[in-house]
């Protein structure tokens, strides 16, 4: 049986925000596989466990303030590895602080978005960064 590939590594503590974005994912069809990670230490465990590199996703969305290991770190390991520095990062957060965007930008983000509070706007924000990164953007092999 040949493993599907990962497309979406979604990195988000917030379960309701999980929901969320899954729903979107899902019914606009954009994406067949989805992992979600609850916190950093999960997601740098399920890229990176023993040493080695698991299913490498074709986009990750990333919150940043997380459980055990923060966002502004995860995406520091994600952008200093070169099997995975090239892995479009787009960080999905409440944060509007101006520290976080700098540094996030600083460490190599694509794009950084404050998740919308609105059902409707939160689910077209995430269809639209689905439908860009997996289906417009072109990536390299």
């Amino acid at each position: 049986m040949t493993e599907v590939p990962l497309e979406i590594l979604l990195v988000e503590d917030n379960m309701n925000d999980a929901e969320l974005s899954l729903y979107a994912l899902k019914k606009f069809k954009i994406a067949n596989s989805i992992y979600h990670a609850r916190d950093g230490a999960e997601a740098l465990e399920y890229l990176f466990g023993d040493g080695g590199h698991g299913l490498i996703p074709r986009l990750i969305l990333l919150d940043l303030k997380l459980p055990k290991i923060d966002g502004l770190e995860v995406l520091r390991k994600l952008k200093s590895d070169p099997v995975t520095q090239a892995v479009p990062v787009v960080v999905l957060t409440s944060s509007r602080e101006e520290r976080d965007i700098v540094e996030s930008y600083h460490l190599g983000v694509n794009s950084y978005i404050v998740k919308p509070i609105d059902f409707e706007q939160f689910t077209n924000a995430v269809r639209n960064v689905g439908l860009y990164w997996l289906l417009l953007n072109q990536s390299p092999a």
